[in-house]
């Protein structure tokens, strides 16, 4: 995570569990030294660029660059450069993290979706990271911005998402140079100065123990090298051990050697406080999804309680081992320069078979705690609540919202869980129950359109499991979803590749649902590309599979499809056939709603294909179907169909009776579902007319 050991209070400074524009910052009194750097940085922020010398207006924001190792404090004073030059940026500042905590780096797809979520704009399910980093260019366009890009891999990542637009500034935060960025402007950290690290040595040991052997404790600074990350947990050490003199932790970290860093040494004697319970636990941090950790993944790891597992974890954050995060909920953040030492400790200390059982004690508890997070929203349902009652408290949330926000909180969390499942492939079957659960969850708590992005996300990694576990029923099932979410961001011609390879996919599983459905969204899709020919088949298709299955409630839905398909393509005798057997289909199967709504829509076919009077009948017994259903703006909708009707027919007065009892009907609502209405039908018959010609 975050190299942030210059904020030593325990609060979460940056955090990767949130939105970019959600992350805290460092305070001033939290900040320490860094002057002559910051001094440096902000003039660089002035100083004329390449461009401006050749009397050329510079084409992109002003990039500065602060590089340093792990734990030199380079998203620290980053932080502070952001925070005192933030009010010369009237948009704001963004964040994004560019590599997780395993090293990997973030798809710029990822990142851009992230930032523009940030600036509360789209950002489309499926959309690749060209568009979407186009759409952030575009997006900062016409803003004036701050975005810090920490932990940044390579200049590709940190090229990808730079704005057009010098009014922006962008801090980008690495290990190195970002050779190929022109006229980067390169801050290089080495240790704090002895001032500085004295200070923070005080924070945590008292001034007395540091005035009484000043000496001491400026060997103490030297042994770090000055780094804050070690020095934090140096004076950490101190503060656990009150009777310790400076020069006895000085004396251990030379006798440490010098093998390894001296953030390495210095962490090495704080783990060697730890009881061996508390050390284990310690360890099994370094598979916590994204670094974030809360007192369930910890009992999880350990096979520990819960309680047992917070007290451990705030153990941990006074030795400085952990972060506390600033949350509603517990949770906690294993610093990113830890990470390696913790992965380095298991593979001593822990046999693959144990860590494999930690992954796998993590990934159940997390399905479960999803199963109960969506169950809660379903309390209605006696199986809701028989599954709620048989679990164990420790697992329950106390109310629906309870249940939102720790699935809110938690997201980047176990949607980095199912990356790091998927990805790890020996655990395929705990993998695809996580993917369940979770998609179950978001669904349910959030809705499907605004979890799209996620879901597409989730869909994909199912996609992944399945070709890899020669899965065809779950590649059918991931293909269809992912098709759905390209349909609704407008990639037509994307999902209509997707339903026929899940067509295939159902196949070869002999899934008839799977088949049915394919051929369905198949027609579907044709229908959006208005391939009205195609589009009537595909349904056909379809519709002989649920005849022969006796599926009656969708086959009569299927006949209003292949209705609307003829009725777009002007065949108004089809259109009228079909939709007369999806009116017999709903009669048989009880639906008065849909045989309403039939009768609506072959009252709308009569009237294109010019039998007024045969619609205005079939329009009234449609109206008298909508009162027995209940459906209120239907039957209003009717009564104005019929005023429209009435009015070409020259017979004004029975024009205003419909018009008035659909008045009465809807109230305010009428102005807004009239124009609504009519907008309707003249696109609809602008498309039949167009099919026609």
């Amino acid at each position: 995570m975050t190299d942030q050991a210059v904020a030593n209070d325990g609060t979460k400074v940056s955090s990767q569990g949130q939105r970019p524009a959600a992350r805290s910052a460092p305070t001033e009194s939290q900040f320490l030294g860094r002057t002559r750097e910051l001094r440096e940085l902000r003039a660089d922020i002035e100083r004329a660029g390449l461009d401006t010398l050749s009397g050329r207006k510079a084409p992109r924001a002003r990039v500065l660059l602060i590089a340093g190792k792990p734990g030199s404090g380079r998203t620290a004073l980053a932080e502070e450069l952001v925070r005192q030059v933030a009010e010369s940026y009237s948009d704001g500042v963004l964040r994004a993290r560019l590599t997780e905590p395993d090293g990997t780096p973030v798809p710029t797809e990822r990142t851009a979706r992230d930032l523009l979520t940030a600036l509360e704009l789209p950002a489309p399910a499926g959309a690749s990271a060209d568009d979407l980093a186009h759409t952030l260019r575009e997006a900062l366009a016409t803003r004036r911005a701050v975005l810090l890009l920490d932990d940044a891999a390579d200049a590709e990542q940190v090229d990808a998402l730079l704005p057009d637009r010098p009014e922006c500034l962008v801090v980008a935060v690495s290990g190195g140079p970002l050779t190929g960025i022109a006229d980067v402007r390169p801050c290089t950290l080495g240790g704090l100065d002895t001032k500085s690290a004295l200070e923070l040595l005080t924070r945590h040991t008292g001034s007395v123990r540091i005035t009484v052997d000043p000496r001491a404790a400026e060997d103490l600074v030297e042994e770090c090298a000055g780094q804050p990350a070690a020095l934090e947990l140096a004076g950490r050490w101190l503060a656990a051990r009150p009777q310790a003199a400076v020069a006895d932790l000085a004396k251990h970290l030379r006798t440490e050697g010098e093998e390894g860093t001296v953030l390495a040494r210095a962490f090495r004697l704080s783990y060697a406080l730890l009881p061996s319970a508390a050390a284990r636990i310690l360890r099994l941090l370094s598979l916590a999804p994204a670094g974030l950790v809360d007192p369930h993944t910890a009992s999880a790891l350990a096979g520990c309680s819960v309680n047992a597992a917070r007290t451990t974890l705030d153990d941990f954050v006074a030795l400085g081992l952990v972060r506390a995060v600033d949350s509603p909920l517990p949770q906690y953040e294993v610093p990113g320069c830890l990470i390696p030492l913790l992965g380095a400790l298991t593979e001593t200390h822990d046999r693959p078979a144990e860590l494999q059982l930690a992954r796998a004690r993590m990934l159940e508890r997390t399905v479960r705690l999803l199963v109960s997070c969506r169950a809660i929203t379903e309390t209605d349902s006696s199986p809701a609540r028989e599954k709620l009652a048989g679990m164990p408290r420790a697992l329950r949330f106390p109310s629906p919202r309870a249940a939102e926000d720790w699935l809110r909180i938690r997201q980047p969390a176990l949607l980095a869980s199912a990356r790091l499942a998927v990805a790890d492939g020996e655990l395929d079957t705990l993998a695809r129950r996580l993917m369940a659960a979770l998609v179950r969850a978001m669904v349910a708590h959030f809705g499907t359109r605004a979890a799209a992005p996620e879901l597409y996300g989730i869909h994909r990694l199912v996609l992944d499991v399945a070709e890899r576990r020669e899965l065809p029923r779950e590649r059918a099932a991931a293909l269809l979803n992912l098709g759905d979410l390209d349909a609704q961001t407008g990639r037509t011609t994307d999902a209509l590749a997707r339903y026929r390879a899940a067509l295939d996919a159902g196949r070869e599983a002999n899934d008839p649902y799977a088949t049915g459905r394919a051929m369905e969204s198949v027609g579907g899709a044709h229908q959006e590309l208005e391939d009205w020919d195609r589009a009537a088949d595909w349904y056909g298709r379809a519709l002989a599979q649920r005849l022969a299955r006796d599926e009656r409630v969708d086959a009569a839905r299927l006949y209003g499809r292949i209705a609307t398909a003829h009725t777009y393509a002007g065949r108004y005798g089809e259109a009228l056939r079909n939709w007369r057997a999806a009116l017999a289909g709903h009669r048989k199967n009880g639906d008065v709603g849909a045989q309403a709504r039939a009768l609506s829509e072959m009252a709308r076919v009569q009237e294109y294909a010019g039998r007024p009077e045969e619609s205005l009948r079939t329009c009234q017994e449609a109206v008298e179907w909508a009162r027995r259903a209940e459906e209120v703006r239907l039957q209003a909708a009717l009564q104005l169909r019929m005023a429209d009707t009435l009015d070409r027919l020259g017979d004004s007065a029975a024009a205003r009776l419909h018009r008035g009892a659909a008045e009465r009907m809807l109230g305010d609502e009428l102005p807004q579902s009239a124009t609504a209405r009519e907008q309707g039908a003249n696109a609809y018959e602008i498309r039949s007319t167009s099919a026609e010609d």
